[in-house]
């Protein structure tokens, strides 16, 4: 499934579909990691869905103008589910929401579940609990949703610099 090169920390973000918020955090993480001077340590990053909707999809375009407009190409990405495997690979599974907590929850027995955290929770000074779903909304939905994952990129660097 994955390469064997040794990553310092591996971290996977997870949604429903994997066209809006995963791939959205993948490339604003991936983006922030590039510009921080200070962090220097080998970091594997991917997303995926907890379902099979739109696998080998691209970001849902509203997703990449967004992003685009941060200075962040998302447009390579392709879309896929989650997989068992990922459970044991990576170190960190970040999901997007309730909902999908509660799925990825389903797929694990307790041994996984110290891995397994919404990404909000590395947000400082944040009303939200759960980056919200732009998909069915406006053009706004989506710059919110990268204010968020600003937010939460920046708090989880403070947390992998810390350990």
């Amino acid at each position: 499934m994955h390469d064997q090169l040794q990553f310092k920390h591996k971290i996977l973000f997870v949604c429903t579909g994997n066209i809006c918020r995963s791939p959205s955090a993948e490339g604003v993480f991936r983006k922030m990691i590039e510009e921080h001077e200070s962090f220097d340590c080998s970091i594997y990053i991917d997303s995926c869905g907890t379902h099979s909707y739109h696998i080998g999809q691209s970001p849902d375009v509203r997703a990449q103008h967004a992003a685009v407009n941060r200075g962040i190409d998302i447009s390579k990405q392709m879309a896929r589910q989650i997989e068992a495997g990922d459970f044991d690979f990576f170190d960190y599974i970040l999901v997007m929401d309730n909902f999908n907590l509660n799925v990825v929850h389903s797929m694990v027995d307790e041994t996984y579940r110290s891995k397994i955290h919404l990404f909000l929770d590395y947000a400082e000074l944040n009303e939200y609990k759960e980056v919200p779903d732009p998909y069915y909304g406006g053009e706004g939905g989506f710059e919110i949703v990268l204010d968020l994952l600003e937010q939460a990129s920046i708090g989880l660097i403070k947390h992998l610099q810390s350990n």
